[in-house]
C-alpha cells in the first residue's frame, strides 16, 4: 500500500488523523494534514482506506497492488 495525500483539498477536518493516527497528523502551522508513513504496515491499511472514505476533502490517495509494502 502507498499511500499520498493532496494538501490543497485537504479542508483540515481531522478525520484522518482521529481514525489513523500512527500514518496520518495534523500541521500546527495551518491545520492540514501531515503524512507520516507513506507505506504503512499491513495491520494499518483498514484504517488507512476508513480514513481515505472517511475525508470530506478526498485528500488522501491509496495505491495497492502485488507489490505492497
Amino acid at each position: 500500500m502507498r499511500v499520498s495525500v493532496n494538501r490543497e483539498l485537504c479542508i483540515g477536518h481531522g478525520e484522518c488523523a482521529w481514525i489513523a493516527p500512527d500514518v496520518f497528523g495534523l500541521s500546527d502551522d495551518d491545520g492540514a494534514v501531515v503524512l507520516l508513513r507513506p507505506h504503512p504496515s499491513a495491520d494499518l491499511h483498514e484504517a488507512v482506506l476508513d480514513a481515505q472514505h472517511s475525508c470530506p476533502g478526498g485528500a488522501i490517495e491509496v495505491a495497492t497492488g502485488s507489490t505492497e509494502e
